[in-house]
């Protein structure tokens, strides 16, 4: 009978689980007073589902956890281990275009017939339950971390890699009690109502995945959070490794090459070396853990000759929507789900060091900015770093693939009510156009000259406009000129004449570079239109 539910109504079903707007204040003051009774609650689903959290020990889990980094990371290391012939397991958040890509197995998102099956299966069974016990369905994120488990072991995965939600200690993930090796990506202020507003109280968070005699290895991190890491590592008893530099393993083949852009994927995939090869030293021992040093605060990992299938399992990793490129005739796109102000910096590193290379031609180049953000984060400190691109364009819309939803489970949110998504698209306008001294002076048409810069085709003052959802954002940016969009065989949203008028550069360039971040989640809006595959 499970097999007759679509997936549609699986993902609507478990779009019910996600919070309203109303009640996510109420949620956030629970969840910091009682934090503890989170995994406490969330040990009682799992148990409601007919697993227990010993079932757990036979996924040989790999737990990672960081501000940014920790998915590229996972990805990284899920690649190496998928390589060497095992079969993986691999739970990240969020998902870009389709909830399936959250639960991989050997690197692809799982089938809409097993999500469907084993959808049905937990659901019924915590349903079922719900009364005798007194409490109502888990939430979304915590449904869908009880049904990855439940997917693995049913799968029979070798291994799992498991990325934290939010935080560590008290991530529903962190239910976990005997993970083969655990990880930390960069550390940054990200998620402050729920994590602490300081450097310090969110490296606790972070370190709440360590255990007893489980190896720790962190990319470098300030002195401040470093310290906190040490005090948890010697706290709870497990060795604290620290990852060498990339340059420092020795390829044999000059500098190793990764799949994914940017410099800051580097200690990235530094950690992932070292995260897989402690992890296949165990698996050699017959999953026996290797015997711990004691009084060892923190050491330095050593840096070793990766074998040829780590080295081109970094090189040929994927992880869209981090530092991706995607060229469309004259149109190319630049996205990064770039959130914090410290990924955003990175964000602008890669994108300038690409747009240069881009725009060495003759041709004129248009740039144009393609920005939202979400929940408590800073869009004028994010904007800020973003404003010395120098866009001829800053577009803003909400996270809305199309004004009309309904064929579009996946990608609902009832989080975030559409009036607050409008409004904070609004003052991402005001913000960009008061940083960048546009749109307020009228009439300040003097000369530009940006050095290294072609001539501009578009006024020398950013444009800027708000459309209500993606697709229009896209169809004025693109203005017919991308195939891929066009053939998407979506209705064309209409727009006033000044607008279109507006754009007339961008129908004239030779070339239009657009930079999508702010948001995974509108990064992920963007890719169900650019990336056809990642829909179907």
């Amino acid at each position: 009978d499970f097999e007759l539910e679509s997936i549609f109504e699986a993902v609507c079903a478990l779009n019910t689980l996600q919070t309203n707007v109303s009640v996510l204040d109420q949620v956030q003051r629970e969840r910091s007073e009682l934090p503890e009774l989170q995994l406490q609650a969330m040990r009682g689903f799992l148990h409601r589902t007919g697993l227990t959290v010993d079932k757990l020990d036979h996924l040989n889990i790999i737990h990672v956890t960081g501000t940014k980094g920790k998915g590229s990371t996972c990805a990284f290391t899920e690649r190496i281990l998928r390589d060497y012939g095992f079969r993986t397991g691999f739970y990240s958040s969020p998902h870009l275009v389709q909830v399936r890509e959250r639960i991989r197995i050997n690197g692809q998102p799982i089938s809409k017939e097993l999500f469907t099956k084993y959808f049905w299966e937990v659901f019924s069974q915590l349903d079922a339950t719900k009364d005798s016990h007194g409490v109502n369905m888990p939430a979304y994120f915590r449904f869908l971390t009880i049904l990855a488990f439940h997917v693995f072991l049913q799968e029979r995965v070798d291994l799992a890699v498991i990325e934290v939600g939010i935080g560590g200690a008290y991530d529903c993930t962190n239910i976990i009690r005997k993970p083969w090796v655990c990880g930390i990506s960069s550390l940054g202020i990200d998620h402050t109502s729920i994590l602490g507003n300081t450097i310090e109280e969110i490296a606790w968070q972070k370190a709440g995945i360590f255990k007893p005699g489980v190896p720790v290895f962190t990319v470098k991190q300030l002195d401040r959070p470093m310290t906190v890491l040490q005090d948890r590592a010697k706290e709870i008893g497990c060795p604290l490794w620290v990852c060498p530099d990339l340059e420092q393993y020795e390829s044999g083949a000059g500098p190793l090459s990764l799949g994914l852009a940017g410099q800051q994927q580097r200690c990235n995939a530094s950690l992932a070396l070292q995260l897989s090869k402690t992890w296949l030293q165990r698996y050699r021992q017959s999953g026996l853990a290797a015997p711990i040093v004691e009084n060892r605060l923190v050491s330095q990992a050593t840096a070793f000759k990766p074998s040829p299938i780590m080295v081109k399992g970094l090189e040929v990793t994927e992880w869209p929507g981090r530092t991706q490129t995607l060229r469309h005739g004259p149109v190319t796109y630049y996205l990064d789900g770039a959130h914090t102000t410290g990924s955003m910096q990175a964000c602008v590193h890669w994108f300038s060091q690409e747009i240069q290379q881009e725009e060495s031609s003759n041709s004129p180049v248009i740039r144009v900015l393609l920005f939202n953000t979400t929940g408590e984060r800073d869009s004028a400190a994010m904007l800020k770093l973003l404003e010395p691109c120098q866009f001829d364009f800053a577009v803003f819309c909400p996270n809305i693939t199309e004004t009309i939803t309904e064929n579009n489970a996946d990608q609902q949110n009832f989080n975030v009510s559409v009036e607050n998504m409008l409004t904070r698209c609004l003052d991402n306008q005001i913000s960009w156009q008061s940083l960048s001294g546009t749109e307020t002076k009228q009439g300040s048409e003097s000369e530009l000259l940006i050095k290294g810069r072609l001539p501009l085709l578009a006024k020398t003052r950013t444009h800027t406009m708000v459309f209500p959802c993606i697709l229009s954002a896209l169809q004025w940016i693109s203005q017919g000129r991308d195939a891929v969009l066009a053939a998407a065989g979506s209705p064309y949203l209409p727009v006033q004449p000044s607008v279109t008028a507006k754009a007339e550069p961008l129908r004239e360039a030779a070339q239009v570079s657009v930079l999508v971040t702010g948001s995974l989640h509108l990064v992920g809006g963007v890719l169900k239109y650019l990336d056809p595959s990642l829909a179907s």
